[in-house]
This record gives C-alpha cells, sequence and structure tokens, in this order.
C-alpha cells in the first residue's frame, strides 16, 4: 500500500461522466491523500499492525504549523479534513521504455475492496470532514498544496509489521 499525503489549504475531487463534471467531495485545509494498492497487498491487509500504523501515520504525522510556525501538530491536532482519492498510478515502473506499466499495482477488485476499507477506516478515524472519489471513476483534483508538504508512506519501508 502507498499513501501519498499532501498537505492542503483545500481539495475537491470531481467525477467526469459524459462531458459532465460531478463534484463528489471536498474538504478545506487538511490531507489529501491518494491510495494505491500493489499486487502483493492482499484481503488480510486491513486490520492488520501495518494497516493499523499506516493510518495512525495519517493522523499523527506532524506536518501542520503550530503558533510559531513550527511542524508541530498533526491532522488530529487540527481537526482537518481528509480528501481520500484512489490512485492506482502510484505503483507505476518506470525502469524501461517510455509507456509506463502497471503490473506491480492490485488487481481492480482487491484494489476496491481495500479502497472501501480504507476509507472506512479513516473516515471513521478523521477529527474533521471526510470526502473520497469514486474508484475506478475519471477524476479531476482541484487543491493547494500548502508548503508545499508531501509525503509518501509506502508499506515497505515498514517490515515486520
Amino acid at each position: 500500500m502507498r499513501l501519498l499525503l499532501q498537505r492542503v489549504s483545500r481539495a475537491a475531487v470531481d467525477v467526469a461522466e459524459g462531458g459532465e463534471q460531478r463534484r463528489v467531495g471536498e474538504i478545506g485545509p487538511g490531507l489529501l491523500v491518494l491510495a494505491g494498492f500493489g499486487k502483493d497487498d492482499g484481503p488480510a491487509l486491513p486490520g492488520s499492525k501495518l494497516w493499523q500504523t499506516l493510518c495512525a501515520k495519517v493522523l499523527d504525522l506532524r506536518i501542520f504549523p503550530d503558533e510559531a510556525g513550527k511542524l508541530n501538530l498533526s491532522l488530529k491536532e487540527t481537526g482537518g479534513g481528509l480528501l481520500l482519492v484512489s490512485q492506482f498510478t502510484l505503483y507505476a515502473d518506470t525502469r524501461r521504455g517510455r509507456r509506463p506499466s502497471f503490473t506491480d499495482a492490485a488487481p481492480p477488485e482487491l484494489a476496491r475492496a481495500l479502497y472501501d476499507r480504507l476509507a472506512a477506516d479513516l473516515s471513521a478515524l478523521c477529527p474533521g470532514p471526510f470526502a473520497s472519489g469514486v474508484f475506478g471513476a475519471e477524476m479531476l483534483l482541484d487543491f493547494v498544496n500548502w508548503g508545499p508538504v508531501t509525503i509518501l508512506l509506502d508499506s515497505a519501508d515498514f517490515p515486520g509489521l
């Protein structure tokens, strides 16, 4: 599982359908989280120590400024919002050629189940507004990266959990 966190002053996601756009979620200050799942992620991942650790990191990383401007506050402490969007391209392999390979991404059925569970878990834990994109849809993101602050959480960086 890979989670790309972007601290934002605002973020919104629209779904593009038949030439029309429909807003499906938006937040004010908080985190835009792009979530991708790999072929080695399995149905046992939700509820595992690794899953709990990564969810806690999303909420507890001290990447928001305190009154002195230091990055000392977490999403939990600021009460910020969270916008979750599925992003299989986080598993792009660009080592050969000019066309990325996505063979390292989880199959769509598994990825959808993992994404839905992640959305449910983060929604329950989020201290502020929660919104999400639509799995597998063509989406348009509109956001202002605040800082900019962008952090990658990769399950491969937490061996043994």
